[in-house]
């Protein structure tokens, strides 16, 4: 799909850059990609998209969260000067001495 976008975005600006056909063609060319953007279903698949990256998101975030706070880099990166931070909800507390938990995993 994705390459399939780009080809049109290419496709419409090798058109405009190379076209002989004037101003007319190129405002032709300006409102029909304006319909097309405004078009329900193209707002409603932008909406998909968007909700599905953001869930995406979170669900990676909350992952490298809980993977760099049991090391001891993510300890001091997530709690820095030894403070109590919540994560993803939760109170996690740093400790400023040894990393009770061992070597860096």
């Amino acid at each position: 799909m994705r390459g399939k976008v780009m080809f049109l975005g290419g496709l419409a600006a090798g058109f405009v850059l190379g076209s002989r056909a004037g101003r007319q063609a190129y405002d032709e060319l300006v409102r029909t990609a304006r319909k097309v953007k405004d078009s329900p279903s193209v707002q409603e698949a932008a909406g998909v998209v968007q909700a599905q990256a953001s869930k995406l998101y979170e669900q990676g975030k909350g992952t490298v969260t809980d993977k760099i706070s049991s090391t001891r880099f993510g300890d001091k990166l997530l709690h820095p000067n030894g403070h109590t931070m919540t994560v993803n909800g939760a109170h996690a507390s740093s400790s400023t001495g040894a990393n009770p938990t061992g070597p860096l995993t």
